[in-house]
């Protein structure tokens, strides 16, 4: 008979089983961890002091004390003690730290494209903070010399914006 789910290992109630409470509120804790997850930082290896219940991370690779073994792992504190959950492709979670979303991808965590600085592709940002607008061409009496002057603004707010080298 099964124990505990097939996605997050929630522990399940058995038939005839004595005192079902601590398994459901145990189920209960693991959900409360899960929902709508924030993390108040990823690259801690160690419990961090003054924690307060409800506080939850992302072990950090490497990481020590009460989250030796937990690495990559969400770790939350509760009125009971540590409590971990090994993440899933697809988990995200808001960083306070940073004010980012991480994505796990089945291996690790991966920060999100859409920042609050850009869009990034991989490491590089291809869409920066919005700039100022491009006037239009006025006036003037050589074309050319206003065409180039456009195209070479159209350029430099490309590169501003990260589109092109």
């Amino acid at each position: 008979m099964t124990t505990n789910s097939d996605r997050f290992a929630l522990p399940l109630l058995q038939p005839g089983q004595a005192q079902k409470e601590l398994t459901h509120n145990e189920a209960l804790a693991l959900i409360d961890m899960l929902l709508h997850a924030q993390v108040q930082s990823i690259t801690l290896t160690t419990p961090p002091g003054g924690a307060a219940p409800a506080q939850c991370w992302v072990v950090a690779a490497g990481a020590t004390g009460a989250w030796a073994g937990h690495d990559g792992q969400l770790a939350c504190l509760t009125a009971g003690g540590w409590r971990f959950v090994a993440p899933r492709a697809g988990l995200n979670v808001l960083c306070a730290a940073d004010g980012r979303r991480y994505t796990h991808d089945g291996t690790s965590w991966l920060a999100d494209p859409v920042r609050p600085d850009g869009l990034y592709i991989g490491v590089n940002r291809v869409v920066a903070a919005r700039q100022g607008a491009i006037a239009d061409p006025t006036g003037g009496s050589v074309v050319d010399t206003q065409a180039r002057a456009v195209l070479g603004q159209v350029l430099s707010a490309l590169r501003a914006h990260g589109l092109i080298a």
